[in-house]
């Protein structure tokens, strides 16, 4: 594994060195014997739940008070702005709370792209994606039971293509918000950045919740905003209706292709590092 220097520049930094982590192994055994995996494969379930809870509430909760025909108001609830509000500042709580656990992932296609980029084994982002979507259906299910009636007025906070859209609209926006936002953990959190920036103190979960916050402003018209197969999924499960099924592949997909689109943008152009990857393949 190399080792690279950065120069100083004319504002009279030093030299400032940087060691990148070792690649994870593509199987790694010995995980199943370590309490800090079991720990973080927790602490991603109840991340997710309470992402979903907090998210979806917010959902059915501007659609309660928006419904002028049950009593509601035009301009009642939170609105758009509001929801995208919900879905960034949770996901920057959340990162924040579990970044040092799990690595605060919360989501299957940020998981996906970490793998891709070799920062997390296979067994681990399969379990991590497994807890996620476990995670995403208990949440959307303690909203379903604290308003039961609403959630099935209000369309159960499930996310599918906006009538007026076409498919590859749709599939394009899961992809490229997707990609924003996978593109934001791999900066946020990159070890050469914060070497060389290191008198410029960078709170990863911000950029990263607000990068959800932005996505979210740009495609609730269009999708609703998946960008994270799990938050898709579980509500799915319980709403347990026909459209969000027909669209179930989108947010699955679409995600899928846009993390892997970042892995390889950031990891083999910005830092050029397909050789190292693609040896410790081989050596592994």
């Amino acid at each position: 594994m190399s080792k690279d220097i950065e120069a100083g520049g004319r504002g009279g930094f030093s030299g400032k060195d940087y060691q990148d982590p070792p690649a994870a192994p593509l199987i790694d055994a010995q995980e199943f014997a370590q309490w800090s995996f079991y720990r973080a494969i927790i602490a991603e379930f109840v991340a997710t739940l309470l992402f979903l809870y907090v998210t979806v509430l917010t959902v059915i909760g501007y659609k309660v008070q928006s419904d002028v025909d049950n009593g509601g108001q035009i301009c009642g609830g939170v609105g758009i702005l509001g929801i995208a509000w919900a879905f960034g500042g949770m996901i920057f709580v959340l990162v924040y709370c579990t970044a040092g656990i799990s690595g605060g992932h919360i989501n299957p296609a940020v998981t996906f792209g970490l793998f891709l980029a070799r920062k997390v084994s296979l067994v681990r982002a399969v379990l991590y994606m497994a807890a996620q979507s476990l995670g995403a259906i208990c949440g959307c299910a303690l909203v379903k039971a604290f308003q039961n009636g609403h959630y099935n007025e209000y369309g159960g906070g499930a996310n599918s293509l906006a009538d007026g859209y076409s498919t590859g609209t749709g599939l394009a926006a899961e992809i490229i918000g997707t990609f924003v936002l996978v593109y934001t953990v791999f900066s946020a959190t990159d070890p050469k950045r914060n070497a060389r920036d290191s008198h410029v103190p960078v709170l990863a979960p911000l950029p990263i919740g607000l990068a959800v916050f932005m996505v979210h402003l740009a495609t609730i018209p269009i999708t609703g905003t998946g960008i994270n197969p799990a938050r898709s999924f579980g509500a799915a499960v319980v709403f347990n209706k026909s459209k969000p099924w027909d669209d179930q592949w989108m947010f699955w997909v679409g995600p899928f292709i846009g993390a892997a689109i970042a892995a390889i943008y950031h990891q083999f152009i910005l830092r050029a590092s397909a050789g190292k990857a693609l040896g410790s393949f081989t050596s592994s």
